[in-house]
């Protein structure tokens, strides 16, 4: 079974607050993702490998460390591109690949319009992020893409998530290591999560 990291940072549970609000505007919901998403990469990458390296300081030679991983960032779009800013301040140094879904109608299983990947994929530590975690489709078909072109150490960043859909992604991807602003009551009968905080890609960018 995949672990399961839940944050439980009063930083977080402050911004979950505004952006749970209907009354937030777009700027406001905007920058408290990218606020979140800044606090949960922090956690999520405590266990980035290093590199010892030597540094002259004005004073004299130190024994210092710096990464030595590659990283990648990959948001399911559109709503994940709303995280990537507040990864990429703490790692300017990753590289940013997207995966595109649209759900089919007919099966209402995801079906990829897009996907554009750095050649470090296979050797990258992969950040997989998407604000919502509903049924557990889109991150399921995303990674087992991501898969597929070389990826193997990879990491789901979602805010919020629905018990539903975390179940199904753990079990699908146990390897996978799974991080959650917080984990919300259930899923409706439209499969929204509750009590959630309605269409985060159109509260991200402005649209209805």
């Amino acid at each position: 079974m995949s672990k399961v990291t839940i944050f439980n940072h009063p930083l977080i549970h402050h911004k979950l607050s505004i952006i749970r609000d209907e009354n937030t505007n777009t700027k406001d919901f905007r920058q408290s993702v990218n606020e979140i998403a800044n606090l949960m990469a922090f956690e999520a990458t405590r266990n980035l490998p290093l590199k010892e390296v030597k540094t002259k300081t004005p004073i004299s030679l130190a024994t210092t460390y710096m990464l030595d991983c590659e990283v990648v960032i990959v948001p399911i779009l559109r709503a994940g591109i709303g995280m990537v800013d507040g990864i990429h301040s703490l790692i300017p140094t990753a590289k940013v690949g997207h995966i595109g879904l649209y759900r089919n109608e007919e099966t209402l299983e995801p079906q990829l319009y897009y996907a554009k990947f750095p050649p470090t994929l296979p050797n990258a530590i992969v950040f997989l992020v998407d604000p919502m975690l509903a049924t557990g489709g889109s991150a399921i078909a995303a990674i087992n893409f991501i898969k597929e072109h070389g990826g193997k150490n990879i990491k789901f960043m979602s805010i919020i998530a629905a018990p539903e859909g975390v179940e199904r992604l753990a079990k699908a991807h146990p390897d996978v290591q799974i991080y959650c602003g917080n984990i919300d009551r259930q899923l409706n009968e439209d499969a929204y999560i509750c009590p959630g905080l309605g269409d985060a890609g159109d509260r991200i960018f402005g649209t209805k």
